[in-house]
């Protein structure tokens, strides 16, 4: 019998990066996987978290953990921001509420990102994927500092045929997206990405791979306006790749 998960698309996927999440699908049905995609889902909460305002938060975490427990079956989100709320915003959200704090440490336990789930779940590390380009890879916030995943996306990566994959100078420096963080403090924010980008640019990689669609729009958009061919895609867009 096949194995079973539940893909949580994320609020910028679903309407900014459909293709992202068509990859993922195809990566995880690839690996042998049944997706499924609970209707329910919307936003994790995680900007009104990060902006103080707990009680709108708390109304959209109920709701997502109402609509991922009606089915048993882990729950995989490519995005390690979004992962981390559920793991751990949750929990934090309920510390006080006795009637939801176990159900959000239920869904903790069995949320997984997108390559920590193929890696560490799965046991994949070759997903088959072709990919003739020299990347490099930039390590978001979240995933990095608030999963700790870091072995799993290179160790995807370094299995990719055909690729050359260079490492980016202060790899673990913030893009300058960070949600709100880009709202409220737009000059600092403009110039993370702007060290960023020169750092992207001593790589003389022509694709820069991401784990959170954040990251990816914020550092698109800055090489965009700098006039830079090099673009940004999420892994699941890479792992997805096949040879013709």
């Amino acid at each position: 019998m096949q194995r079973k998960i539940q893909l949580f698309a994320t609020c910028l996927i679903d309407t900014l990066r459909p293709e992202t999440g068509e990859a993922v699908v195809n990566v995880l049905r690839r690996a042998g996987l049944v997706v499924t995609f609970p209707q329910g889902q919307t936003c994790c909460g995680q900007p009104a978290f990060n902006a103080g305002m707990r009680a709108e938060a708390r109304e959209m975490a109920r709701h997502t953990i109402a609509t991922f427990e009606a089915d048993p079956a882990p729950v995989v989100v490519p995005s390690g921001s979004c992962a981390a709320m559920l793991r751990h915003g949750y929990p934090e959200l309920f510390a006080d509420d006795p009637q939801w704090l176990p159900r959000a440490q239920v869904l903790a336990a069995r949320t997984f990102e997108f390559t920590e789930f193929l890696v560490d779940e799965l046991g994949i590390v070759d997903v088959g994927a072709y990919f003739p380009h020299k990347i490099t890879y930039h390590a978001s916030c979240h995933l990095l500092r608030g999963l700790g995943v870091d072995r799993q996306p290179r160790a995807l990566l370094a299995a990719l045929r055909g690729a050359e994959l260079v490492e980016l100078p202060a790899v673990e420096e913030c893009c300058g997206f960070g949600g709100v963080f880009s709202v409220e403090h737009p000059e600092i924010s403009a110039e993370m990405l702007k060290r960023k980008i020169n750092n992207i640019k001593n790589t003389a990689a022509s694709t820069i791979v991401v784990g959170d669609t954040g990251c990816l729009l914020h550092i698109n958009g800055g090489l965009h306006r700098s006039g830079l061919p090099q673009r940004v895609v999420h892994i699941a867009e890479v792992l997805a790749s096949v040879e013709s």
